[in-house]
């Protein structure tokens, strides 16, 4: 068969629903190719927000999501995408076009070493140079993008060889099953827990998969042992239980990292270097168990005294059958560090000033949320009080980006949850840097019929940068801008556009919003004035008396 129409085959072989495309002439055998193809055709505004929602795809469903463009400016418009997959650990395979590479006579126009360029960002990069090539090189890229630890791959394939012919099969996707860690490793592991006073889990983004999840809350219910997460890990506990202390949304200082302190032993689940260090080793300090899929990477700062190398979700069913709780733990420091964080956080949700003040935002969005709710956050500075405030109830309902911190991937990752998931609500969030990076999307949003709410948090400025700015006690310059009227440019796009006018008034338009359907945009005024007393002065002062 033509190699195009091979190629799309070996697609629908590995699973693929979706492609997130900006197709070029390059790619124009495979868009024929995919005509015929069960495989929908996602046509996004920009080739970045393709990525970000094939990425999105994959951190939700642990398939490689799949997204295409043209040779060129369509190929490097991927790199911010295929970092954010890399980084984050999401499964994705990128698709790029090139000229022909067997007789081409157009010389360099639109021409770079692709390939070269997605090496360091990605798990795996070729270009296809024979039609008879395509079924192992698609297998190979969504075995690897998939497998732990997941993230980029890509495929190029140039014109000339998507137009040949192939006789060769389509190669099935192969059984497999992760490698368990061995009974010594479980053994010492179950002694270190045992004969420890304070154990504490900590709970990575590498914790934060389906099945370990799953495992985790057991493991978690049946021992008691208090848990921190990471912000990637936000979610795989219940965060409303009685065992969770908090997420180590800042850096250093906050009540959680009081509790990291005063923990003998730190059970540390799906650890990923990617993510800030959620706490700092030191000789003579704590002991740390490494649960993981992979072994430690060792530093001045982490070097675990036990690794537990394996299927997470497996090792941690193994400690659970063979864990029982023991009268000498002691968790009340724990719980009095919980307590106070919590009664921290409560304060200022019944704040009704206007602009809204963050604690006030979270609790409200919490409120019109349900539990399975997922909300997708763009980069900025109400990442930190969402990761901090909002008790995520369920796995993979607070979508944040840890790991590349980029702006931009909110609404894209939004849509693509929606897609993923049509029966439950979805809200991105952006601040207004942030949603102006990727707002053409709306367009896509309203062609392709979602019921998406889209919640813009306007301060007219870059408000991360502001507090960051604040902190180390510099001027407050050069990072205010000014913005279209949302409302108005929502229903340019033809999608419905609102404005807040109290903080009163927020639930319930975002009620009003889910009951219409459609896209939603909401323009909602943010005032983060003290951002810096909060979040660094007054965490310090009450935390350092614990």
């Amino acid at each position: 068969m033509k190699a195009s129409d091979l190629f799309v085959r070996a697609l629908e072989a590995e699973g693929v629903e979706h492609v997130f495309a900006i197709p070029g002439e390059e790619n124009l055998d495979l868009l024929e190719s995919l005509r015929g193809s069960k495989i929908k055709l996602v046509i996004t505004r920009h080739e970045q927000a393709a990525g970000f929602m094939a990425s999105t795809y994959g951190r939700l469903t642990g398939k490689a999501g799949v997204c295409m463009s043209t040779l060129g400016p369509g190929a490097t418009n991927f790199v911010t995408a295929a970092a954010y997959a890399q980084l984050g650990a999401m499964p994705m395979v990128m698709i790029t076009g090139q000229k022909p590479i067997k007789s081409s006579k157009q010389g360099q126009f639109q021409i770079i070493d692709v390939v070269d360029m997605m090496r360091p960002l990605t798990k795996f990069t070729k270009q296809v140079v024979s039609g008879d090539s395509i079924p192992t090189r698609i297998r190979e890229a969504f075995r690897l993008a998939q497998e732990e630890r997941p993230g980029a791959t890509h495929l190029e394939l140039p014109e000339d060889i998507a137009r040949e012919h192939s006789t060769m099969p389509v190669t099935e996707p192969s059984m497999t099953r992760r490698p368990i860690a061995e009974d010594k490793a479980i053994c010492k592991a179950i002694e270190a827990i045992q004969g420890a006073r304070k154990p504490l889990l900590l709970a990575g983004a590498g914790a934060n998969r389906k099945l370990t999840s799953k495992m985790l809350r057991q493991f978690v219910e049946k021992l008691g042992i208090p848990v921190i997460t990471t912000q990637m890990g936000k979610g795989v506990v219940d965060e409303t239980g009685a065992h969770f202390l908090g997420n180590t949304a800042l850096s250093a200082g906050d009540f959680v990292h009081r509790a990291i302190d005063q923990a003998d032993l730190i059970i540390n689940v799906g650890h990923d270097v990617v993510e800030k260090p959620p706490f700092f080793m030191r000789p003579g300090g704590a002991e740390v168990v490494h649960i993981n899929f992979n072994s430690a990477q060792v530093d001045p700062v982490y070097f675990p005294q036990i690794e537990v190398i394996g299927d997470i979700a497996n090792s941690l069913w193994q400690l659970k059958e063979r864990l029982e709780p023991q009268e000498h733990w002691s968790f009340s420091d724990f719980h009095r560090i919980r307590d106070a964080l919590q009664t921290h956080i409560r304060e200022g949700i019944a704040d009704d000033s206007f602009p809204i003040r963050p604690q006030r935002l979270v609790d409200e969005i919490r409120k019109v949320m349900p539990e399975d709710g997922i909300l997708t956050l763009d980069n900025g500075m109400y990442k930190i009080w969402f990761a901090r405030n909002y008790p995520a109830i369920k796995p993979n309902t607070v979508l944040l980006d840890n790991a590349l911190a980029t702006m931009g991937a909110g609404l894209p990752s939004g849509m693509a949850a929606k897609m993923v998931y049509p029966e439950r609500r979805v809200m991105a969030i952006a601040g207004d840097g942030g949603f102006m990076m990727n707002s053409q999307e709306l367009e896509t949003a309203v062609r392709l019929k979602l019921d998406i709410v889209i919640l813009i948090l306007r301060d007219d400025g870059y408000g991360m940068i502001k507090w960051k700015q604040a902190d180390m006690d510099f001027q407050d310059f050069g990072l205010d801008f000014t913005n279209p009227d949302f409302v108005d440019y929502a229903r340019a796009y033809g999608a419905n556009g609102h404005r807040v006018e109290s903080t009163a008034g927020l639930a319930p338009l975002i009620e009003e919003c889910y009951a219409a359907g459609g896209v939603h945009v909401i323009d909602c005024p943010v005032d983060y004035r003290d951002n810096n007393r909060i979040l660094n002065q007054e965490i310090r002062d009450l935390s350092s008396k614990l």
